[in-house]
């Protein structure tokens, strides 16, 4: 399954964070895919951005205005790859 990435961040302190965290936990998984900037305003504001940074994985808002530890981020690319990540399930 592909993997779309996106990033709402325009250069703030958090926007950095998001990705650099975003590209280490794609890093960290073994991942070569592309994170894409999502830059047009109006745009992030259709999707239901209020606040950035914002996180899209394959077009869903996945976390705005806060920056995920790496580990929440490799926990939203596995859910959106279709993969459990939670164990206490079974």
């Amino acid at each position: 399954m592909s993997l779309k990435i996106e990033l709402f961040a325009l250069g703030c302190a958090k926007c950095r964070l998001i990705e650099s965290a975003t590209h280490a936990a794609l890093e960290e998984m073994g991942l070569n895919i592309d994170v894409d900037k999502l830059q047009d305003t109006e745009e992030a504001k259709r999707r239901g951005v209020t606040t950035q940074p914002a996180l899209f994985i394959n077009g869903k808002l996945m976390v705005q205005g806060r920056v995920p530890s790496i580990d929440e981020i490799k926990d939203m690319i596995n859910r959106s790859r279709g993969l459990v990540t939670d164990y206490r399930v079974f």
